[in-house]
């Protein structure tokens, strides 16, 4: 479980480090979602108006029991959340789902009474008059029958509002009490509205929420007495994504019932530890991970330290294009050097990381994936040293480089991206959990030097072969593959 330690270590370094703030870590005691519609208030609580959010990331205050969610009654988020759980006239106007709104405002009106901010004070005022579905419906954000009962499908040929584009159908329907919802609060003399972006307004958040939070125990990643955390955040992938690396739901699973009397027992962990580490992860996945098609397969690589590092699963083009190098796209530049130019150019490229990255910094590569929406796993971990990891890249990217042939436009020599080897071997139309399995036995190759799956290299072979089954320019990129022959020191790849 030294994941958990090398992730806490990483957000400590990067939390407040000059070059992440254009991309800043989400701070402990908040989640991420993605909001639907935005309520601009005024001062007092009055409704202003409000309009849809295009699509993006917002960080809201949370729990630590609804940054995790889940079951048939899921605790509010204290200040933004779904009009299920915001609205007290929700079910007057026909909700599909039950009102949670008790639990919310309960939670607000405490949270607002335990110090002052006209903010958070102003959004109370506002949902206590239980009028948010009525106001949103006469500014045309909401959708309702004839009978005022919030539409679930669009009854008529016209356009489409944008709500329902928004929301997910659910057997072919969708709750408009499902849109999320964020609050601007424009007060006079203050510049910033978006109460979701106030610094005063989280780290009132964050002060009340730790006064919340009793009891203690052995945290098992930092090794003090602290807080431990009960539910640990998901979303980690994406918006959606449901699946949680450390859950114990015992009703069910049978995650520790026999060997432990408390999830405690099994495995310790801070409230403030979980937060980070989990926080961290999802900004790595987002700002540098590789994702499958099905966005349920991630491999992350980065160094604890917050240094710049290569990328081991893009191509040796793609690594160029990273540092501004875009000669890998002229082609006659290789003629005639005996790969010289060609080599000098990834030294030098790797050579630039290397004066970055210490030679002993801690580098992680790591892999997830799920097999149900509520649990995943870590399918790939390696824990190398800055040195010991920009000789496996260069390695891999020196003996697999050769003529890549992706296009009329696109050639340039160097090593491909484990995807376009998965391609190679199965075809473009290779279903995803090939595509998967495939992606996952390269990755080895690349970070731990390991040869190159036999049966992966038999298959790239047999379609070359099949010369007649290939266009042209398919059957030269394929070609371009990797051959591996022998597994000893003088192995032999045969590229072309």
């Amino acid at each position: 479980m030294s994941w958990i330690q090398k992730l806490h270590k990483t957000y400590d370094i990067c939390a407040n480090a000059p070059q992440f703030a254009m991309e800043p870590l989400v701070p402990v005691s908040h989640t991420v979602q993605q909001a639907h519609i935005e309520i601009i208030l005024d001062a007092s609580g009055n409704f202003q108006r409000a309009e849809l959010v295009p699509k993006e990331v917002t960080v809201v205050p949370a729990t630590e029991k609804s940054a995790g969610r889940t079951g048939t009654r899921p605790p509010p988020h204290p200040l933004c959340d779904k009009i299920q759980y915001c609205a007290a006239d929700y079910p007057a106007f026909g909700g599909a789902k039950e009102s949670f709104y008790k639990e919310y405002i309960e939670q607000l009106r405490l949270w607002s009474e335990s110090g002052l901010n006209l903010k958070v004070q102003a959004v109370l005022n506002y949902v206590e008059k239980g009028t948010v579905v009525r106001d949103l419906v006469r500014e045309s954000i909401l959708h309702c029958s004839a009978d005022q009962r919030l539409l679930t499908e669009w009854p008529s040929d016209g356009p489409v509002p944008g709500i329902f584009k928004m929301l997910t159908a659910k057997a072919g329907k969708r709750d408009q009490g499902d849109a999320f919802l964020r609050w601007r609060v424009q007060i006079s003399g203050d510049p910033l509205s978006a109460i979701w972006e106030d610094p005063e307004v989280r780290d009132f958040w964050i002060r009340f929420d730790a006064s919340q939070n009793t009891g203690s125990g052995l945290c098992m990643v930092t090794g003090e007495t602290t807080l431990l955390a009960t539910s640990h955040p998901k979303r980690l992938r994406h918006g959606a994504d449901g699946a949680k690396l450390i859950s114990s739901n015992d009703n069910l699973g049978y995650t520790f019932r026999g060997r432990f009397k408390t999830p405690e027992q099994a495995y310790g962990v801070g409230a403030v530890v979980t937060q980070k580490a989990h926080n961290v992860l999802r900004w790595l996945i987002a700002r540098q991970g590789y994702r499958d098609k099905s966005g349920e397969q991630v491999f992350i690589a980065w160094a604890v330290s917050g240094k710049q590092i290569p990328d081991p699963f893009r191509s040796t083009r793609q690594l160029f294009e990273e540092v501004g190098d875009h000669e890998s796209a002229k082609d006659d530049i290789y003629s005639g050097d005996v790969g010289q130019h060609f080599a000098l150019r990834l030294n030098k490229l790797i050579s630039g990381y290397g004066a970055k990255l210490g030679a002993l910094d801690d580098v992680i590569v790591m892999g997830l994936d799920s097999a149900t929406p509520g649990r995943m796993a870590i399918t790939y971990y390696r824990e190398l040293i800055g040195a010991e990891f920009l000789d496996r890249v260069l390695r891999w990217h020196t003996r697999c480089a050769w003529h890549q042939n992706y296009s009329k436009d696109l050639r340039f020599l160097g090593a491909p991206a484990p995807t376009d080897i998965a391609g190679a071997a199965y075809g473009r139309r290779l279903d995803d959990k090939l595509r998967k399995a495939t992606v996952e036995r390269l990755v080895p190759c690349i970070v731990d030097g390991r040869p190159l799956p036999r049966d992966v290299v038999e298959a790239t072979v047999r379609r070359v072969l099949n010369r007649m089954g290939l266009e042209k320019w398919e059957w030269e990129k394929c070609l371009a593959r990797i051959i591996h022959i022998s597994e000893d020191n003088k192995s032999l790849f045969c590229y072309k």
